[in-house]
């Protein structure tokens, strides 16, 4: 049953940010999915290290500002492992929306660390890149 709640688990993270139809971005459910110490790191092209609460705040103001809209990400493949309490998942993804109103698209590569806690999965690290 691991791998379907794993699934679900990364949905949730890519859903957090779609605001499409008007829709309200709900990244606070990044506090949710992550345990309250995880990390979020950007590789490329800018490298940058987040704490969950480093990482939800400007991405909640530029989807709530309107700067960011129409957005949405969603997975295009991915690759799960389990051992255990102990997962990964390698995704690769896709994003469009309209920044500062310009339509845009591009995608990039996520990695996801999750155990699994008294809670069900939550997820312990990110890192991503999106492609040029």
């Amino acid at each position: 049953m691991s791998k379907p709640e794993i699934d679900l688990v990364t949905a949730d993270f890519f859903a957090a940010f779609d605001n499409r139809g008007g829709r309200t971005a709900d990244v606070a459910r990044i506090r949710r999915l992550m345990l309250p110490t995880g990390v979020i790191v950007k590789t490329g092209p800018e490298f940058a290290v987040y704490t969950v609460d480093e990482f939800i705040e400007p991405r909640r103001r530029l989807l709530a500002e309107g700067r960011l809209a129409e957005f949405r990400e969603w997975e295009t493949s991915e690759e799960t492992r389990i051992a255990g309490d102990v997962a990964s998942r390698f995704s690769t993804y896709r994003k469009s929306g309209r920044l500062d109103g310009a339509a845009f698209e591009g995608g990039g590569t996520k990695s996801l660390q999750l155990v699994r806690t008294s809670a069900g999965w939550r997820i312990s690290a990110v890192a991503w890149y999106d492609h040029p």
